[in-house]
């Protein structure tokens, strides 16, 4: 999978992407993440990306034709590689709540394109130029680059080959084995801590038993944390 990324702070992701099974999928060329800054087609010396609002209002809006610019040179870079075009999603507030079910159909694309903001917001036009919109939640930040990691995150652990153990995707909260509920509890050794002893089911080694006591857990832990969860069609 290609992850092209367009910021204006690439540099928050160098880390990121060295890092655990992000930085795995990388060095097993599972993954490639590549970044355009939309500086590089600012306007004047100093390389503007934004401009004040038409009809007034507080804050700055980042220029339709700058982001535009920046979104077609990285298709023309896919198209010089040999590469496919990048299915462009708009990390917005205003986008569909990102979740489990997004990842994987993600997960599924040779290609994406996340596009960050800053300021406040995006030129209105700018949605006319993208596939999708997408949003971590109801709440706002300074810019889109947390999103994107987020989401990177979310969808690459879904690749084969970048996880150890790729089984552990399958039992986890919010996948399709467990109906989009919750996990059940996990414990591992001690078998007691200050008191708290591991439930005598899961070391009896009755694994019929054991898997009917998971189902319970997962239910009654999404019942009473995400009901939402459990009355979702």
């Amino acid at each position: 999978m290609r992850v092209d990324v367009v910021t204006l702070f690439p540099e928050l992701f160098e880390t990121f992407c060295k890092t655990s099974f992000v930085g795995r999928g990388v060095e097993r060329g599972i993954l490639q993440v590549q970044f355009q800054s939309p500086r590089e087609f600012g306007l004047g010396k100093h390389q503007s990306v934004d401009d004040t609002p038409y009809g007034g209002g507080s804050g700055m809006v980042m220029r339709v034709d700058v982001l535009i610019a920046a979104f077609e040179a990285l298709d023309q870079r896919a198209e010089a590689a040999g590469g496919p075009r990048a299915r462009r999603v708009l990390l917005t507030p205003q986008g569909q709540r990102f979740d489990q079910g997004i990842a994987a159909r993600l997960a599924n694309e040779p290609a994406l394109m996340l596009v960050c903001g800053r300021y406040e917001g995006f030129d209105e036009r700018v949605r006319g130029f993208v596939d999708e919109e997408v949003s971590l939640g109801d709440f706002v930040m300074t810019g889109g680059e947390v999103a994107a990691m987020a989401i990177i995150e979310a969808t690459v652990r879904l690749l084969p080959g970048v996880l150890g153990n790729e089984a552990s995707t399958h039992e986890e909260s919010h996948a399709p084995a467990t109906g989009g509920m919750l996990e059940y509890p996990q414990y591992t050794r001690p078998v007691e801590f200050r008191g708290q002893r591991v439930p005598d089911i899961l070391q009896s080694g009755h694994h019929a038993q054991i898997e009917k006591w998971r189902r319970e857990q997962s239910l009654a832990r999404t019942t009473e944390r995400r009901p939402d969860l459990v009355t979702k069609d």
